[in-house]
């Protein structure tokens, strides 16, 4: 069966120096033996970059989320601190009671909650990959009890869910039984990284805001090391939307934390005190981590490079420099930064040709209007008076 039957519109829109694309299309699923319409945001570029690939993020309740999800996923993008994503906005059917019920006796699911997350786990996720260029990263957003649908997705003994998006989540009464049951210790055993976000704010209710509050405790207790939990009371936004609109960037900070420069604190806690060999690995890991993960080859920032370089220089001599050099270039060959370094190490060791020679490979790969040419120039002119 054909399950993209029709095609309603294509728009553009001009927000923060991007052009965006956003269809709305229906789609008919076996699995519910309905239509139900999507919203499918492609990020800028898309059409014109036929080799990148981009993480995918489902949002539920798109009547109200998929604009404020879309709409704070281009800031962080524009802020350098999230990749672009491809956002696939489901709206829900009937509301959203019929699709992500649960029987309040006993938390189980109802049949045709079953049979939604079968429509998007076997339907909608295989469609959006086969269609469009997917990394293999993939978010799930959900609000209410839809945040509550979601958790079920990790009783999978391999989730097909990477982060899992909960807010002002209502969660049934036996969430810590359930999970329980999941044996969330054994994510520990698979190649992979996970997110659970979720917020609370006391104007959801005393009730919901203590079940939240018991099920983090809970969480928290697994130490899975590869299982992330972010948990936010955000006890100063004074109704449940507006607490929506914060933990959304609060979220997205957490999910794509990886993919953000090197903050203070990362420098602090996960670099500082390692051995320059060690500092280098971190930082090439952290970028082949990004490219697989989001599909974005955004070559390494020069604030990361700079955020390593004293512990690579001022450390056993500057011995690593040409470890570091040649790992930037084979990374990144166009980068004239790996250059830079080899014509340092040599420099260092006084062997001003081969430095000199590094130096103008470095400078011959910079484009002449870019404002630190001249000080590369520099080092080549320092190189010829030595000669």
């Amino acid at each position: 069966m054909k399950k993209l039957i029709s095609f309603f519109f294509i728009f553009c829109f001009n927000s923060l120096a991007f052009c965006q694309t956003t269809s709305i299309y229906t789609f008919e699923s076996e699995e519910l033996q309905d239509v139900r319409t999507l919203q499918i945001h492609l990020p800028s570029g898309y059409e014109k970059d036929s080799i990148s690939n981009y993480p995918l993020t489902i949002v539920l309740d798109a009547d109200y989320l998929f604009d404020l999800y879309v709409g704070n996923a281009k800031l962080l993008e524009y802020a350098d601190r999230a990749p672009k994503q491809i956002i696939v906005g489901v709206r829900m059917k009937n509301t959203r009671n019929k699709d992500a019920s649960f029987n309040k006796i006993n938390s189980k699911l109802t049949l045709d909650s079953k049979k939604f997350m079968l429509f998007i786990k076997d339907e909608l996720v295989p469609f959006i990959e086969g269609d469009y260029r997917t990394s293999p990263f993939i978010t799930i957003v959900g609000s209410g009890i839809t945040a509550n649908l979601i958790t079920y997705f990790l009783k999978d003994k391999n989730p097909i869910f990477n982060a899992y998006i909960c807010l002002n989540p209502t969660f049934n009464q036996d969430i810590n039984q359930q999970m329980i049951s999941y044996n969330l210790t054994n994510l520990k055993e698979i190649d992979n990284t996970y997110y659970f976000y979720m917020n609370s704010t006391e104007q959801i209710g005393s009730k919901k805001h203590a079940n939240i509050t018991v099920f983090n405790r809970f969480l928290q207790s697994l130490k899975v090391p590869n299982f992330n939990i972010r948990y936010d009371y955000l006890e100063n936004s004074p109704n449940p939307i507006s607490a929506m609109g914060e933990a959304i960037p609060r979220a997205l900070s957490k999910v794509f934390e990886l993919y953000a420069g090197i903050s203070e604190k990362e420098f602090d806690t996960k670099i500082k005190m390692l051995p320059p060999l060690d500092a280098i690995t971190y930082l090439e890991n952290k970028y082949i981590e990004i490219d697989y993960l989001f599909g974005t080859n955004i070559g390494i920032r020069e604030t990361d490079v700079y955020a390593i370089e004293k512990l690579i220089i001022n450390k056993e001599n500057g011995d690593y420099l040409n470890i570091f050099g040649k790992m930037i270039l084979k990374l990144y060959p166009k980068s004239p930064l790996g250059n830079y370094y080899l014509g340092l190490y040599y420099e260092t060791g006084k062997k001003n040709r081969k430095a000199l020679k590094q130096y103008r490979i470095g400078y011959g790969k910079m484009d002449p209007s870019n404002p630190n040419s001249d000080k590369f120039y520099e080092n080549v002119q320092r190189m010829l008076r030595k000669e």
